[in-house]
């Protein structure tokens, strides 16, 4: 499985590009490709038209939520990542993609790399 984090996202919609390809690949494994429902709701805060939100939502299905266990992993992520501002979103992120068992596709590995001694994977 797959979890796709927003800075994938947006520019995998667009045809054509690096991570479209990577996610078309992925598709045609049959890959499970999901999102957390921190990423939709970065992703819906657009700009984003009707169409390209309804085709997102037929191809991820129901975000992930974030639960109780995925806020006590994120802040072990952020505290042991130097708790640096800005990053408590990228923290939840890789928190849900934990603990759902899957791999994390982002297009800022630098964001996220520090938590692979942690356990996250990127894709």
């Amino acid at each position: 499985m797959i979890h796709l984090d927003t800075s994938f996202l947006i520019p995998a919609l667009v045809p054509g590009s690096p991570e479209d390809r990577r996610l078309r690949r992925w598709l045609g494994q049959h890959e499970p490709i999901r999102v957390s429902a921190l990423v939709w709701a970065e992703f819906l805060c657009g700009p984003v038209t009707t169409i390209i939100v309804e085709d997102a939502a037929e191809l991820l299905g129901e975000p992930v939520s974030f639960d109780g266990i995925d806020s006590t992993v994120a802040a072990q992520l952020f505290n042991t990542g130097g708790r640096k501002r800005g990053s408590l979103v990228d923290c939840m992120i890789a928190a849900v993609a934990m603990g759902a068992g899957a791999r994390l596709a982002t297009s800022n590995p630098a964001d996220f790399q520090k938590f692979a001694a942690l356990g996250l994977s990127l894709a």
